[in-house]
């Protein structure tokens, strides 16, 4: 018969983050709910001593997907609570928080695969750049691996009321202020930032009770330096979310 000790034989743990996130969104609001529904957005994990070494990456340039296991570090709470309600179902369902990917957890842990866009040491700091991620700015990142496509990937996995991905998505129209501004912010600065707003407002980052609704309310989302300006229009004849201004 197995043995059941009768507790832990580790009560606490303490991690040292080995990067720190530089990413293209500033805030929780418009972050995207799972990585890869944002196939635009950038981020830099700044490598923190004692782990920036070149040494520790060397074979990592030949994986095109990493794992990251990161700390939702504004989601931290006092305490924990058993069950959540997830966007998917509307915030309406209560759902077992480990049956879920709800920031609000035990330990405030969250994972992600990322695409690898290489290393690169630069003002005396090791980066490692990342794209296709949900990480927000100063995201502390507790492990590294490599995503290994034989292991990882499940094709007949199933989860039952969340298997396919989120299909809605709202057409947005940039109306001309919006695309003035845009034409003059330079691409190295803000990379892909265009397609980086359509990914962001086009899913809807609302939140779920406010979903599918008309309002006279304008929404910003931070991304890079900019405030992105933005409202959801309904006219009956089509959904569309209309980008204001990026400033």
């Amino acid at each position: 018969m197995p043995r059941h000790p009768s507790k832990p034989a580790v009560e606490a743990l303490t991690l040292t983050p080995v990067a720190i996130t530089r990413s293209c969104f500033q805030d929780k609001f418009g972050v995207p709910r799972q990585p890869g529904l944002t196939r635009h957005a950038q981020a830099e994990l700044i490598i923190q001593p004692p782990f920036d070494r070149e040494d520790a990456f060397r074979g990592l340039e030949t994986a095109s997907h990493l794992w990251l296991t990161f700390q939702f570090h504004e989601a931290v709470r006092a305490e924990w609570r058993p069950v959540v309600r997830p966007p998917r179902l509307g915030g309406n369902r209560k759902m077992g928080v480990f049956a879920s990917r709800s920031p609000f957890r035990p330990n405030s842990l969250g994972l992600s695969v990322v695409r690898n866009e290489g290393l690169i040491r630069t003002d005396g700091h090791l980066i490692l750049r990342i794209s296709d991620h949900d990480l927000i700015e100063g995201t502390p990142i507790l492990d590294i691996k490599p995503y290994l496509p034989f292991a990882d990937s499940v094709p007949d996995a199933t989860l039952g009321w969340a298997d396919s991905p989120p299909t809605e998505r709202l057409e947005v129209v940039f109306l001309p202020e919006a695309e003035a501004q845009i034409s003059q912010l330079s691409t190295d600065d803000y990379p892909e930032l265009r397609p980086l707003i359509e990914d962001v407002v086009g899913y809807d980052p609302r939140p779920s009770f406010r979903r599918g609704r008309e309002e006279e309310r304008i929404y910003g989302a931070h991304l890079y330096d900019l405030n992105v300006r933005f409202r959801f229009v309904n006219d009956h004849s089509r959904k569309r979310v209309e980008v204001l201004t990026v400033c």
